[in-house]
């Protein structure tokens, strides 16, 4: 066939060097084109439309789900505050929990908290409320779904992320390259150049410490995949791992590592919203796009961009999380909590007999409550408990 083509080597030879000279090296040619997709630029999906972003062909959830079968690590990133993002999560655990064993990794939960969540099935919502606070702080409403399925099905739960006293030794500086601390490589050229480019925006930092603070974390969380991989008791289990999309995009975060660790057959799904509603726009970040040299995942789900509705009744504080409670740090001026007599520094308690856990416990109650209502507010002022009513009463610029 090659004879059909060009009389001689020398010829196919000369025509490789045109090919040099007429599409010169540099940065840009060796990356692939649209952040990552080469065939189909993720801005020309619609919504809920899914890409395999190797070959640039649109795949049914059912198709996806048959190559997802192949793996045993199943990595589903997210956007955090986007409902949508864990929508397809759970879509995606429904699916596999009907084929087979499953369990679930979680970067909300640190590794220190796997006592805790080998027994959240016994755990009282309140409890479990309190784990996820102190694992991860406010948000519970997001991934509560998500939760309510695992608990129904039994499915294992892994906490993820580094523990706080391991970050607390890299901060120390303590520890490195030590038993202390994971197996760390910070080597990865375009992991780095991705990264750098994020901490770019922050000029008044010492981009290295971020840096190596990403690295813990990811490498903490494919130390547990690995564990997950070589535990006999789940030969023949799958994990899905739920985790922010930027550990798991280019697959140089959390898959590379655990693939150095264990190699195994792994599949990415990256949720992607191109466009962002001008309401929103304050949540992007400025960073300067970088040349990366490597898909963006395994599939792209293009999403729309939801977050939890906005708080229609409120109270008029300013709330901050405490280990138990929440503690007022100002109040409206002739708000109802002003009207009330709630004072900064109150901490609250319970609201209608019902304990509250963090600041998202308050705020969702308030939402479940009309303009008019009366509530009790159990609070502790000064170290002295004491409950205080509170009619919700519409602040005036909304009357």
């Amino acid at each position: 066939m090659m004879k059909n083509c060009f009389r001689n080597a020398s010829e196919a030879f000369i025509l490789f060097l045109f090919l040099l000279r007429a599409y010169p090296a540099s940065a840009v040619e060796y990356a692939v084109p649209n952040s990552g997709s080469p065939y189909v630029s993720f801005a020309e999906l619609k919504n809920d439309q899914i890409l395999h972003v190797p070959t640039g062909i649109r795949v049914t959830m059912e198709q996806m789900m048959e190559t997802i079968a192949t793996a045993r690590v199943i990595y589903i990133g997210e956007t955090h505050d986007n409902l949508e993002s864990h929508r397809i999560q759970l879509e995606i655990i429904r699916h596999l929990q009907g084929k087979g064993k499953i369990a679930v990794g979680m970067e909300m939960f640190r590794r220190s908290a796997q006592q805790d969540l080998d027994s959240w099935g016994s755990l009282s919502e309140a409890q479990f409320k309190k784990l996820f606070h102190k694992n991860w702080g406010m948000g519970y409403r997001l991934y509560q779904p998500i939760f309510e399925f695992l608990k129904e099905k039994h499915i294992p739960l892994l906490g993820l992320k580094s523990n706080k006293e391991t970050e607390e030794l890299l901060r120390q500086g303590d520890g490195i390259g030590s038993a202390s601390l994971p197996d760390m490589d910070e080597g990865d050229l375009y992991h780095r150049m991705s990264a750098m480019s994020v901490f770019g925006a922050h000029q008044d930092i010492d981009s290295s410490r971020p840096y190596r603070m990403l690295v813990l974390w990811e490498e903490a969380m494919a130390q547990t995949v690995a564990e997950f991989l070589k535990n006999p008791d789940y030969k023949d289990w799958k994990l899905v791992v739920l985790t922010g999309g930027y550990h798991i995009q280019y697959g140089f975060g959390i898959p590379k590592r655990a693939y150095r660790r264990v190699p195994h057959p792994y599949i990415t799904v990256l949720p992607t919203t191109a466009e962002i509603p001008d309401e929103l726009k304050d949540r992007e970040m400025n960073v300067k796009e970088v040349s990366i040299p490597l898909y963006a995942a395994d599939f792209a789900w293009k999403l729309p961009y939801k977050i939890l509705p906005p708080n229609r009744i409120k109270l008029g504080v300013g709330l901050e999380e405490l280990e138990q409670g929440a503690r007022v740090r100002s109040v409206t001026e002739n708000s109802s909590a002003a009207k009330a007599g709630i004072k900064k520094n109150d901490v609250f308690l319970m609201v209608d007999g019902q304990e509250v856990i963090d600041v998202d416990d308050m705020v969702g109650f308030l939402q479940t409550k009309s303009w008019g209502d009366t509530i009790v507010i159990k609070l502790r002022r000064d170290g002295s408990e004491m409950s205080i009513e509170a009619v919700l009463q519409k602040p005036e610029d909304e009357k």
